[in-house]
């Protein structure tokens, strides 16, 4: 889920307030920072934590092409009135290649692959397993009835969830009981975007539609319509549909019913 984001993307963000302050990588992480991991991007964070990439930028003062290096901090949630100290790079930065992000729409940001070009290998043939299901301690469904057009690929980036095809307008709703964490049009490559919080480790993210039904904060029940389908950057009706586990995607279909 290449050209780099533009700088349109923060516009309207008012003064900065400037990065991080600096911790010793030793020192726990403080209550409202994040340290970065090897292989983050900027994108991944912000849908991860359900912030506004805009937003996260602006909280960390970071313009584009957003690089950041493993073991520094972030901001993930607001700062303080006054300004902090700057950021400074941790113990090793990610590799460079990881850092340029992914092949489409944006790869400085590093979107994972809501609008992709398809990879030149298939994607890995999915292993269902229940026990998955059932280890995640949580009741799944399908986001929507429809065919599966495009699968999970553990090693291509740029597919990091599944799309399902699917008439406009077509309800979408929570494949799983949870809170909204983001709902809006602010993360590059995926449309109009929702995205779940399930328990402390678990979230999904429905993209490319048309109309959004909830709002951040909300409370959604398994099953609850939350948006109605859109169309894709290249026109198709489909649903982007991933499921993520402490920030790292999973194949959504270890997780779904085997029956639709």
């Amino acid at each position: 889920m290449a050209a780099a984001l533009t700088a349109a993307l923060l516009g309207g963000c008012g003064p900065r307030p400037g990065p991080a302050p600096v911790y010793a990588p030793g020192e726990p992480t403080p209550e409202g920072l994040y340290r970065i991991r090897a292989g983050d991007t900027l994108s991944d964070i912000a849908l991860r934590e359900g912030i506004d990439l805009a937003t996260l930028a602006d909280w960390n003062a970071l313009e584009p092409p957003y690089r950041i290096l493993a073991g520094g901090l972030l901001r993930v949630a607001p700062p303080p009135p006054s300004p902090a100290a700057r950021l400074q790079p941790g113990p090793s930065a990610p590799d460079e290649r990881r850092m340029r992000g992914r092949s489409a729409p944006s790869a400085s940001a590093g979107v994972s692959g809501a609008a992709a070009t398809a990879p030149a290998h298939p994607p890995s043939k999915p292993r269902r397993s229940p026990s998955e299901a059932i280890a995640s301690g949580i009741a799944w469904q399908w986001p929507l009835v429809g065919r599966v057009v495009k699968g999970f690929d553990a090693r291509d980036r740029t597919r990091q969830g599944i799309r399902i095809a699917a008439r406009p307008g077509e309800l979408v709703v929570a494949a799983a009981s949870g809170t909204v964490g983001y709902s809006g049009d602010g993360l590059k490559g995926y449309g109009n975007l929702i995205i779940l919080k399930h328990k402390d480790d678990y979230l999904s993210a429905y993209g490319f539609n048309r109309r959004l039904l909830v709002a951040k904060g909300e409370k959604v029940t398994r099953g609850q319509p939350i948006a109605e389908v859109g169309q894709t950057t290249g026109g198709e009706a489909q649903l982007h549909f991933e499921v993520r586990k402490d920030g790292a995607a999973v194949d959504p279909l270890k997780l779904l019913p085997r029956t639709r």
